[in-house]
């Protein structure tokens, strides 16, 4: 499936470009089994304009027909490439940066890939006290994320450590989350297959203006 690039993205988006958009889909908690919940999600990944991508999830739980049932969980974040900021980038706060991105042409990103893709960081925020930190690689149409640091308030619940795993597949982003919660072995957590349902990286009601 081809991958369509806005014209004004980013330069350093590139390699991003293909999560773009809006997804809702379908999935499972646990490893899937039979007496695993199911839940509808929402994924958005958005062009700020800066170097990077904003992310939203909002996920139901569900009847296994797809009713909905409760709020499950909501996400917000930022991902972008993993590289040293440079005075022209803006920052901290609302310190603005150059006019012109640092990474002006295909050949500047292209000078930040590795052997096995390019690095990339994701910061995922959670309700309940809790913000993750990932670093990982994205090689084409596949993501590997792995968390570095967190940060939890006095009261949240127990959470040790998590990776995630993207990948687009016929058209749909396929992804599964795995935690720990304070045990030596991470665990499956949770998985989707997900349809893009816009370009705009906005809801279709958020775009209706609704």
């Amino acid at each position: 499936m081809a991958i369509e690039i806005p014209t004004d993205l980013t330069p350093e988006l590139v390699p991003l470009s293909w999560l773009i958009g809006t997804w809702e889909g379908t999935g499972r908690l646990g490893e899937g089994e039979a007496d695993d919940a199911y839940f509808w999600q929402q994924v958005a990944f958005r062009d700020t304009g800066l170097p990077c991508l904003e992310y939203r999830s909002e996920s139901w739980l569900t009847e296994a027909d797809g009713t909905r049932l409760r709020p499950l969980a909501v996400e917000t974040g930022f991902w972008s490439l993993d590289r040293k900021l440079e005075p022209a980038d803006p920052g901290p706060g609302m310190t603005p940066g150059d006019p012109f991105p640092v990474l002006r042409s295909a050949d500047d990103v292209e000078k930040l890939r590795t052997d096995d893709g390019f690095r990339i960081q994701a910061s995922i925020n959670h309700p309940g006290g809790l913000s993750e930190l990932y670093y990982g690689l994205i090689n084409g149409p596949r993501i590997q994320l792995a968390t570095e640091a967190l940060l939890r308030s006095a009261n949240s619940k127990p959470y040790a450590s998590s990776t995630r795993i993207y990948g687009l597949v016929g058209g749909e982003l396929f992804w599964r989350w795995d935690i720990s919660q304070g045990e030596q072995q991470l665990q499956a957590h949770a998985s989707a297959a997900l349809k893009r349902v816009s370009n705009s990286g906005q809801s279709p009601t958020e775009s209706a203006g609704g």
